[in-house]
């Protein structure tokens, strides 16, 4: 059994190197990372570091404002582009690779074979996007098989909805966004009918605030008229369609995909569509972006889906915690899920989320510590951090279309300055980190490999005992959090503290948790070992009785009892 670990990189990111990027700056301005930066050794760093899955984000084809047309691509209007480099999320090619990242774009995809099998040959497994329910506004494919049509190609564009169209159309609209659509070298863009809109924006009339450089796919669901699904006269060609996508990026060694907002596809699609890659590919894990509650149980018993973001929820209510609510909160988001904890992914940084160190959120990295905790280990559930994250990487910078928000971008060519300094030019001996991120990166290192070096994390029990001491005057429940871990002769006590200040406090474990994981009693003194510290301590562990603790500031105690 394995807790899985998700390593998520932006790829055109993580090898750029430039000390002193341009805003807005093009490719030859400020540099690319490409694939073959993900050596042995950078693949070996991130499995160090407890990784078992990594996530390649952006690696399919997008669009973007960069010239490639010398090699036979399509050159994409820049008034539909975001960004420079352009959004991973505008798919252009649903059957190639993006050139930016390859060391020779003729090459890309004997390049992005060689990343898979390095990957693999580093004992990780390998995640991609798939991004379902838009493409860029100006789709086209020059590496798909030649049995395969693209999409919109056979559609009827006077036709508002048909469930064989791919697209939804405007029938007598012209795109008419409300900025300017001229380009001097390429003269306007012009796009008539129009096309809906990825966020699902029925109109011709979209701002800078909508997925403009997107159109919406069609999976048969007809939102103009009677907001149902439509089968005449039989599938939907786009089901057929993104089928054979998935299929054809399974049979090139991917272990998962990551479903960008899985939420806004019928989920009667994932239910045909996940089964049938499975039984191709009885490995690959699918993993849905869904933001609504009322649609989990939906997606994972319907959809057939691995794990959903755990984002409203958790995330959310750790993100509060951090910023001074009270630590008893978590409790019910775990509750809520509770049945299906299994398939929930934790984090706490991702590529739409704002960095932990960042001064829209905690404004500084340590305060990610005692979240990281309870994240990490509270459950056998997955969890996933963002690259940089273990660094403490700020994502202030203000690169071009992405402003200074928190985020790293990625519409922008640019540097992410920590993971630069950590790569050490492939050498990641961490000589050019401060003290202070080597020792960010060596407290992630400790918590994410005991989630699958030590057995009571990994598959165990757990226990919260946060009910037990509401009515404890001798620990504050506002600011730390405590739960077992139990697997056979391993007990794991984590507290975590959310305080600026450290903790002296009695944690009172109820009578019922020796119950419910076998316990024995320890009315003497026992030695357990302080697994964040490697230190050694002694506790007596008595049914409704307290344990005393000392407890780091913006940190936690984690001791393990071999019972």
């Amino acid at each position: 059994m394995e807790k899985p670990i998700i390593y998520q990189v932006f790829t055109r990111l993580f090898g750029a190197n430039s000390t002193k990027c341009v805003r807005n700056g093009s490719k030859k301005e400020n540099g690319c990372g490409h694939m073959s930066d993900f050596t042995g050794a950078a693949l070996d760093a991130i499995k160090e570091l407890g990784a078992t899955h990594i996530w390649y984000t952006g690696l399919i084809e997008h669009a973007t404002q960069a010239d490639y047309s010398e090699y036979g691509i399509r050159r994409d209007h820049p008034a539909i582009v975001k960004g420079r480099a352009g959004s991973p999320y505008a798919i252009k090619d649903y059957y190639d690779i993006d050139p930016d990242l390859a060391t020779k774009v003729t090459d890309r995809f004997r390049e992005y074979e060689n990343l898979v099998n390095r990957t693999h040959k580093a004992g990780l497994k390998m995640i991609i996007d798939f991004v379902p329910n838009h493409v860029a506004r100006q789709y086209h494919s020059d590496a798909k098989p030649m049995s395969v049509r693209d999409f919109g190609e056979d559609d009827e564009p006077a036709w508002a909805f048909s469930p064989q169209n791919n697209f939804y159309y405007l029938p007598g609209t012209k795109f008419s966004p409300n900025f300017d659509l001229n380009d001097p070298e390429q003269g306007p863009y012009v796009e008539y009918p129009c096309k809906a809109t990825g966020n699902d924006c029925f109109s011709q009339w979209v701002s800078r605030n909508d997925w403009y450089e997107t159109v919406k796919l069609n999976y048969g669901v007809d939102y103009q008229g009677c907001q149902q699904l439509v089968f005449s006269p039989s599938t939907p060609d786009t089901w057929v369609k993104m089928r054979d996508i998935l299929l054809f990026w399974a049979s090139t060694g991917v272990d998962g995909f990551r479903c960008d907002m899985a939420e806004m596809v019928p989920v009667d699609f994932w239910g045909w569509v996940i089964p049938q890659i499975k039984k191709e590919y009885p490995g690959v894990i699918f993993i849905a972006e869904v933001y609504n509650p009322r649609e989990y149980r939906n997606y994972i018993l319907r959809g057939k889906f691995d794990y959903l973001y755990d984002k409203v929820g958790l995330y959310d209510t750790l993100r509060a915690v951090m910023g001074g609510q009270s630590a008893s909160l978590i409790t019910g988001q775990w509750q809520a899920v509770e049945d299906i904890q299994s398939h929930m992914l934790n984090f706490l940084e991702n590529h739409d989320e704002q960095r932990i160190a960042s001064r829209f959120f905690a404004g500084n990295a340590e305060k990610g510590k005692p979240a990281l905790l309870v994240s990490a280990l509270m459950q056998t559930n997955p969890m996933m951090i963002y690259f940089g994250q273990e660094l403490g990487e700020p994502g202030m910078d203000s690169e071009g279309f992405s402003g200074e928000d928190g985020r790293t971008t990625i519409f922008d060519y640019w540097t992410v300055d920590k993971i630069r300094r950590w790569r050490n030019g492939g050498k990641f001996d961490g000589k050019l980190l401060t003290k202070e991120e080597k020792d960010l990166r060596h407290y992630y290192d400790k918590v994410l490999r005991m989630c699958n070096k030590d057995k009571a994390i990994r598959e165990g029990q757990f226990f919260d005992i946060m009910y037990a001491n509401y009515d404890n005057e001798l620990m504050d429940t506002n600011k730390m959090y405590a739960f077992l871990r139990k697997a056979g002769k391993e007990l794991i006590l984590v507290v975590a503290n959310f305080s600026d200040e450290p903790q002296r406090t009695w944690v009172k474990i109820p009578a019922h948790a020796f119950d419910v994981l076998g316990i024995p009693t320890l009315s003497e003194k026992t030695e357990c070992k302080e697994l964040l510290t490697h230190s050694t301590e002694k506790h007596i562990l008595v049914p409704d009785g307290t344990t005393y603790l000392e407890v780091p500031a913006n940190g936690g105690k984690i001791l393990k009892f071999t019972l």
